[in-house]
């Protein structure tokens, strides 16, 4: 099977791409147990790219099939790992009871009630705790905690301490959108995935699915300065906020001037983060592009939360970065939604940018 011609040069997402986001959403990834989400990717890639190689950190590292070396080499990166939770001691047994601590970012008030799946058979559970009737007015006034909840496999599940679960949920198409545990960030990996299908004439492209992003950005650090390019791209999953906002004693609420991003308005091109402030060179050709093909796009509005780009800028003398999102709402929760047509905005905003992207973008002032 052969990475698509000329005849291709348009990506969109159909149904087949669709199912492949199905299968890696589903999947346990939680960050430190990547492995079931890099089998999937490694299967999906062999076909298109020449080297592949995983790391000591669990970093899935790929060079695109070239016959010759381009005087400009891209890296695009997207992580494997979803939040989640570890079992850290087992209570009961016979009744499959455990103590867990959480992975990544997690409100703890998401997790009472919430259909689980743990370790590597997907022991299916539900995160417990006392329930309305037993509680006094003292505890139901205090502030939820991790502490008193536990992960209850039913008695039927096989699990241990130190296996990884997460979310029970399972993909669904709702319309033009989809539903998932684990958007943020598979969405990502299933577009650096078909990325890699396609020939760019001007660059080198290697790319690398990393681990660890949500628990301190570890793998971008590692795979960055393994690859060393000359510029990188990171696709990601960003929140969107872009519900009403909820004012107490206002018949009027206010515009949401802080939406961070929208569904339905396109890629979404990060000015900065709390970890990256973006290279204003990226930004401006991306912006170029995508008003040139017609290609919607929004910019991320600055402020908290950061990906892998904060990591990857500061490798080696430094990596020119920007990082493109497809904006979804609830993310690190049971279930988050993105639009369908916001993934392939930032699918064809990058493959058409980086078939024009060249040297010659690292020449002028920064």
């Amino acid at each position: 099977m052969g990475r698509n011609t000329e005849s291709l040069n348009h990506p969109t997402i159909n149904p087949e791409q669709i199912r492949l986001l199905e299968k890696l959403c589903n999947a346990i990834a939680v960050s430190g147990n990547e492995g079931e989400v890099r089998r999937l990717v490694i299967d999906q890639i062999k076909p298109y790219v020449q080297e592949m190689r995983i790391d000591a950190m669990g970093n899935l590292l790929v060079r695109q099939k070239k016959e010759d070396q381009k005087p400009l080499t891209v890296m695009i990166a997207a992580h494997l790992d979803e939040v989640g939770f570890m079992l850290t001691s087992e209570e009961d047994r016979e009744e499959g009871i455990f103590r867990f601590e959480l992975v990544g970012g997690i409100d703890p008030r998401w997790l009472a009630g919430k259909p689980v799946q743990v370790g590597k058979e997907h022991s299916k559970g539900v995160i417990g705790c006392k329930a309305i009737h037993l509680t006094t007015a003292e505890e139901r006034r205090s502030s939820f905690t991790v502490e008193g909840l536990r992960v209850d496999l039913g008695g039927g599940g096989k699990a241990k301490v130190g296996d990884w679960g997460t979310f029970a949920t399972s993909f669904q198409r709702l319309g033009g959108s989809v539903r998932a545990k684990a958007l943020d960030n598979r969405i990502g990996v299933a577009t650096v995935i078909e990325l890699l299908k396609y020939d760019y004439p001007n660059l080198n492209l290697v790319a690398a699915f990393t681990v660890q992003e949500e628990v301190g950005l570890r793998g971008a650090k590692v795979a960055a300065y393994a690859l060393n390019p000359d510029v990188a791209i990171v696709v990601d999953c960003t929140p969107a906020y872009d519900l009403p906002l909820q004012v107490e004693d206002s018949f009027y609420p206010p515009e949401n001037e802080q939406y961070n991003t929208r569904l339905g308005f396109g890629a979404a091109i990060y000015l900065s983060d709390r970890a990256t402030i973006s290279d204003p060179r990226l930004v401006t050709h991306f912006v170029r592009t995508a008003e040139e093909k017609g290609i919607p796009y929004q910019f991320r509005q600055a402020g908290s939360g950061a990906t892998d780009a904060g990591a990857i800028h500061l490798q080696h003398v430094g990596i020119p970065s920007l990082s493109i999102s497809v904006p979804g709402r609830y993310l690190h929760t049971p279930a988050s939604i993105a639009r369908i047509s916001d993934w392939e905005s930032t699918l064809q905003l990058i493959y058409h940018a980086l078939q024009t992207l060249s040297a010659d973008i690292l020449k002028s002032e920064r």
